[in-house]
C-alpha cells in the first residue's frame, strides 16, 4: 500500500484543524471544541509518524543501494544488512500505525472504560478466576500508566469475586481493552481438588466505554434511587452508614448498585456513571448488530455470551478463539502481559476494515 498520499492528507487536515482551533469562537461550543481537539491530537501524532515513516523509507533505500555497491563479504555490507533488518521492522510498525489512521476512528476508542467481571460456571473456582482476571487487567493498566478506580465488588468466601466493577482511566483505554468483552474460560486443577482433576470454569467480562451525559439522556422520572447499608464484614466504616446506592432505570430494567465509598453522594455519582455506560453499550450493540449483518466475519468485540479465550494452566497455554491464536506463555499473560493477545486482534480488525473500505 502506498501510504504517502494518505500522509499528505493527514498533514492537510492537521493544518485545517490548527487554523480552526486558533479561532476563539470555536470554544463557544464546548462539545465541538472537544471533538476538534481530539482529532487534532490524533492527527498530530499521525503527522509525526508519517515523517518518521518517510525517513525510514529513505534510509532503507540508501542502505539497499550501499549493499548493492559493496562486496557481499565486506564490513560495510554486513553493517548495511543489519541496518536494513532493523529498518524493515520499524517500517512495518510505522506502516501499521498509519493504516490505523486511515480507518475512521471509533468515537468511543478514546474513552475511559468501565470493566465488569462476573464469575460464571464453576462455583468458587470461577470466582477465583474472576479475581485472577481483575489482577491481570490491573497489572496491564499499571504497566501502561493507566489509573484503576474501584467501583463495586462482591467477594467470595475463598478470596475471589462473584462480581467486581472498576473504572480504567488513561490514553486509548477502550481502544485496546474492548476486545476483552466476552466469556473467558479457565482449565486448571483447583486448590480444593484432592484428586488432581482439571476443572473448567468461566467468567464473563464486559468492557463499557464511559458514557458522557450528552451520549445518553436519563430523565429524573426514569430512575428509582434507593439507599441501604452496605453488606460485608462488620466494623468497616463503609458498612456502618446507609451509603450503598441502588439505581433502577425503569425503561430498560437495568439496575446498578454501588457501595464502594462511604459517601452516599459519591456512590450515586459512580452508579450513574455505570448506568450511562451500560445504556451506551446497549445502544452501540444495537448499531453493531445492524452493521454485522453486512459483514461475513465478526471479531466479536462486544458479545458477552461469546467464548473468546481459554486459559489452560497445565499446558501454560492461552488460546484466543476468534483469530485462532495460541500462545504458550500463560504464566506471563495472567501477570498482565496481554499485548501479545490484544495487538493481533487489533491487526485483524484493521485488516477487515481496510478490506471493507477497499484500501
Amino acid at each position: 500500500m502506498n501510504l504517502l498520499p494518505h500522509i499528505e492528507k493527514f498533514r492537510q487536515r492537521y493544518a485545517e484543524l490548527e487554523t480552526a482551533l486558533s479561532d476563539p469562537k470555536v470554544f463557544d461550543n464546548p462539545q465541538r471544541a472537544q471533538e476538534l481537539s481530539r482529532e487534532y491530537s490524533r492527527l498530530k501524532e499521525l503527522v509525526t509518524t508519517g515523517d518518521a515513516y518517510k525517513k525510514v523509507l529513505a534510509d532503507l533505500e540508501e542502505n539497499r543501494s550501499l549493499l548493492k555497491s559493496e562486496s557481499p563479504d565486506s564490513e560495510m555490507a554486513q553493517m548495511a544488512k543489519e541496518e536494513i533488518a532493523r529498518l524493515e521492522i520499524l517500517e512495518k510498525k510505522l506502516s501499521q500505525q498509519l493504516q490505523f489512521g486511515i480507518v475512521p476512528p471509533n468515537p468511543t476508542d478514546s474513552r475511559n472504560t468501565i470493566i465488569e467481571i462476573r464469575a460464571g460456571a464453576g462455583g468458587s473456582e470461577s470466582a477465583l478466576f474472576a479475581a485472577d482476571l481483575y489482577r491481570m487487567y490491573s497489572r496491564y493498566a499499571e504497566a501502561r500508566g493507566w489509573k484503576i478506580e474501584a467501583m463495586d465488588s462482591n467477594p467470595s468466601d475463598l478470596g475471589g469475586f462473584k462480581e467486581i466493577i472498576f473504572g480504567v482511566t488513561g490514553t486509548d483505554v477502550f481502544k485496546r481493552l474492548k476486545y476483552e468483552s466476552g466469556v473467558h474460560r479457565v482449565q486448571r486443577v483447583p486448590a480444593t481438588e484432592a484428586q488432581g482433576r482439571i476443572h473448567t470454569s468461566t467468567a464473563t467480562v464486559a468492557v463499557l466505554p464511559e458514557a458522557e451525559e450528552v451520549d445518553v439522556e436519563i430523565k429524573p422520572d426514569e430512575i428509582e434511587v434507593t439507599v441501604c447499608r452496605a453488606s460485608g464484614k462488620g466494623g468497616q466504616g463503609v458498612n456502618t452508614t446507609d451509603s450503598a446506592v441502588q439505581i433502577q432505570h425503569k425503561p430498560s430494567g437495568l439496575t446498578v448498585r454501588i457501595a464502594d465509598e462511604r459517601s452516599q453522594i459519591k456512590n450515586r455519582a459512580k452508579a450513574m456513571k455505570v448506568l450511562r455506560s451500560r445504556l451506551l453499550e446497549a445502544k452501540i450493540a444495537e448499531e453493531n448488530a445492524k452493521y454485522a449483518a453486512h459483514r461475513k466475519d465478526q471479531i466479536g468485540t462486544g458479545d458477552r455470551s461469546e467464548k473468546i479465550r481459554t486459559y489452560n494452566f497445565p499446558q501454560n497455554r492461552v488460546t484466543d478463539h476468534r483469530i485462532e491464536l495460541t500462545l504458550y506463555n500463560l504464566a506471563n499473560v495472567i501477570e498482565g502481559e496481554i499485548d501479545g493477545l490484544i495487538e493481533p486482534l487489533m491487526t485483524n480488525d484493521l485488516e477487515q476494515k481496510l478490506t471493507e473500505l477497499k484500501i
